[in-house]
């Protein structure tokens, strides 16, 4: 008689502790579900406070240079690689300036700024072709004689002179026609080879409107193409200005072989188009941002911005 009861609570026993293991496993599910929500809201808040963080800067070291370019004009007009604004901004530490206090400087996320401002008008400008046929002309020219020195296809000055060529006076442009690239590293939208784009876009710009080239900035290749002279004249000029910067295009004519044209249209000292370019890295993250800024007269006007995420490693 004793036997029965005891048979009949093994059952039981089994499907109580068949149960206590469903509900710590249920309790387990749901915390580990609440412990990711809570990483993740986490690394949202961080990734977002990073985001803020390297707006404010960035717009910061943009308006820095903004001024740095208004006091230069101010000291004259002849542009050149010995002045302030041509001196790149090393990699610097900022995590004290985010910090709340000046005892939480140790719990500051580490934040590092590097950035330089280029020349634009160091560079063949594209826009040049997009004139009038006999103004254009001797600009065309020039792109040849630089596809030429790069060892570039002949046939891509056509290329970019039919993308860059003036609309009909009186006739909207065609349905077919590509955009014009706003940046040389979208050149691809006219139909260049990656490999062409990569080797001209060290050397050509696409600004508002045609602008000279400043014989105190261009590179040998750019001088050459642009003044229709050989490498070796062109590196006198760069030689010479590394000790002198030139003060007028006619200053270059001793140094150059008869003949050669300084058309104003086409070189000059002075330049109005810069690129600044700022990176900032805060912990894990790195963000850089390049403008388009025209220097008119004390005012200088951001044309455009474009910010893009870095994999560390790359870019720096």
């Amino acid at each position: 008689m004793s036997i029965q009861p005891t048979m009949r609570r093994r059952p039981s026993r089994g499907a109580a502790l068949l149960t206590a293991m469903i509900i710590v496993t249920l309790v387990a599910t749901l915390a580990s579900s609440m412990l990711w929500r809570q990483w993740r809201s986490v690394q949202i808040e961080s990734a977002e406070r990073s985001r803020a963080q390297s707006s404010w800067i960035l717009t910061g070291a943009l308006d820095w240079a903004r001024l740095i370019l208004r006091e230069d004009r101010r000291s004259g007009s002849v542009d050149h690689l010995s002045e302030p604004w041509a001196t790149p901004l090393a990699e610097a530490r900022l995590s004290t300036f985010l910090a709340a206090g000046p005892a939480d400087t140790d719990a500051a996320p580490d934040a590092f700024l590097a950035g330089r401002l280029s020349d634009l008008q160091a560079r063949f400008n594209l826009t040049n072709l997009a004139q009038p046929a006999d103004a254009a002309l001797p600009h065309r020219q020039a792109l040849e004689r630089l596809c030429e020195l790069l060892h570039v296809d002949a046939s891509t000055v056509e290329v970019l002179a039919e993308g860059f060529a003036p609309l009909p006076t009186g006739q909207d442009a065609p349905a077919d026609r590509p955009l014009m690239p706003p940046t040389p590293e979208l050149l691809g939208w006219l139909g260049l080879e990656a490999a062409t784009v990569q080797r001209l876009s060290p050397y050509l710009t696409v600004l508002p409107r045609p602008t000279p080239v400043n014989l105190n900035t261009a590179s040998r290749e750019v001088l050459a193409a642009v003044l229709g002279v050989d490498l070796a004249s062109a590196d006198r000029l760069v030689q010479h200005r590394q000790r002198t910067p030139f003060r007028s295009a006619g200053e270059a004519t001793p140094l150059l072989p008869p003949g050669t044209n300084l058309s104003d249209q086409q070189v000059g000292v002075s330049s109005d188009f810069f690129e600044v370019v700022g990176q900032l890295r805060i912990d894990q993250r790195a963000v850089q941002e390049r403008s388009l800024v025209e220097r008119r007269g004390l005012q200088v006007v951001s044309l455009w911005r474009e910010r893009s995420a870095l994999v560390l490693g790359e870019g720096r």
